[in-house]
């Protein structure tokens, strides 16, 4: 008898043991049991169109997260990426179509400045995560007045610091010319640089040359920027305009010391487009690995990239450095879902996001980590300067913070 009455006891105790489990799963819309809905905006068209690659490689690393691991905690990732064509108009009709359409969970790495500073006052109206958005522009560190928008990439106007100190450093009495985007993205950059140089900001720069992001060329502003007699020419521009900017000034036959952002900085989106024999000496930031520089040959995260895209993404050019972002951001995002559990409310999810500790990424250059807390939504703030050598970008000097702190 005794027997007969331990046995249902013992399931008894192993159902009450276990109750207090199931009910920890807690879920916003986007989330199930089975699934995790992630939502994501790229200019697959326009003129950023070449950025398009980083929205096919994070929903390739997911499918391999899906095929390989079974998703993330039991659950598969469905990625659902639309075309903004670089227009903020459009992307704020796909943001609503994917959060009040789709009902996504979150959106990740949206691209561009202009198209999440139209869709950053509806996602916070709406308490959805702006995760990881595709952009250095200082704003996304503003976890006070925009809780639910963060950054991913070292800030602009810290990477803008950092070419200001070097300029400072190895060309104090520099012409220095500056060719940039004009919008947010552009001006960022810019407010950077200034404030890098401080007090010599108004005697050192020459010539400030605009481009709207409509122009067919920038042939007119690099002419107009050579004229002013500068010697130290920053351009600030996304790939196609850098690509062009590269070409003009070899046309020109000048020869400036010449700075390139971090987002232009691609060998195979840009430099190879240019022409590698105009890019000699050109000089930028990094804080993910080049693919392409034989540096990291024997590097294993390197491998395991260069496995993943022979498998996912077997006719997409190695040399282009959107796929490394890609990449980093999907492993990224991957790391946060895990960190959530089977707690997959939005709140989680951005509770999760701002406490990654120390977190080094396969793609990220060593001792570059991530970081993040409820007070500082840049996870990446550290850069380390490289100079172009006759086929790949070569590092030098240490890995640098650039010192702009999240808005609180």
């Amino acid at each position: 008898m005794k027997t007969h009455y331990l046995i249902p006891a013992i399931v008894l105790g192993m159902a009450l043991a276990a109750s207090p489990a199931s009910a920890q799963k807690k879920y916003d819309v986007g989330a199930t049991d089975t699934e995790i809905k992630i939502g994501n905006i790229m200019p697959y068209s326009g003129p950023a169109s070449a950025y398009g690659v980083i929205g096919k490689a994070i929903d390739a690393y997911f499918k391999k997260i899906n095929a390989e691991q079974g998703g993330i905690n039991g659950r598969k990732i469905n990625f659902i990426s639309y075309d903004d064509g670089y227009n903020p108009a459009k992307a704020v009709e796909q943001a609503r179509k994917l959060v009040e359409s789709d009902e996504v969970l979150f959106i990740l790495n949206s691209l561009g400045t202009p198209s999440n500073s139209a869709i950053q006052k509806y996602m916070n109206a709406k308490q959805v995560p702006q995760l990881f958005v595709a952009t250095g522009a200082t704003k996304w560190g503003d976890p006070k007045n925009f809780p639910w928008t963060m950054g991913w990439q070292p800030p602009y106007q810290s990477e803008a610091r950092i070419y200001a100190a070097y300029i400072l450093k190895n060309k104090p009495n520099a012409k220095i010319g500056i060719l940039y985007q004009n919008d947010d993205f552009g001006k960022d950059y810019l407010k950077g640089l200034k404030d890098g140089l401080g007090d010599k900001a108004k005697s050192l720069i020459v010539s400030e040359q605009p481009y709207e992001v409509t122009d067919p060329t920038i042939d007119s502003q690099v002419i107009n920027l050579k004229g002013a007699g500068v010697d130290t020419l920053v351009t600030i521009t996304t790939p196609k305009f850098g690509a062009q900017t590269i070409k003009k000034v070899a046309e020109l036959g000048w020869k400036p010391t010449h700075i390139i952002t971090n987002v232009s900085a691609s060998v195979g989106g840009v430099l190879k487009p240019a022409g590698l024999e105009n890019c000699k000496d050109i000089l930028s930031t990094a804080y993910l690995k080049d693919a392409s520089d034989p540096t990291w040959k024997d590097d294993a995260g390197l491998k395991n990239w260069i496995a993943f895209m022979d498998k996912y993404m077997p006719d997409a050019n190695k040399a282009d450095g959107s796929l490394v972002y890609g990449y980093s951001v999907a492993q990224t995002m991957v790391q946060v879902l895990k960190q959530a559990g089977d707690n997959l409310t939005r709140e989680n999810i951005m509770k999760q996001a701002a406490s990654l500790k120390d977190v080094q990424l396969e793609m990220a250059l060593p001792g570059v980590k991530l970081n993040t807390s409820a007070t500082d939504f840049y996870p990446f703030d550290q850069m380390q300067m490289m100079q172009f050598g006759t086929d790949s970008w070569k590092l030098f000097g240490p890995v640098i913070t650039g010192g702009v702190a999240s808005a609180t």
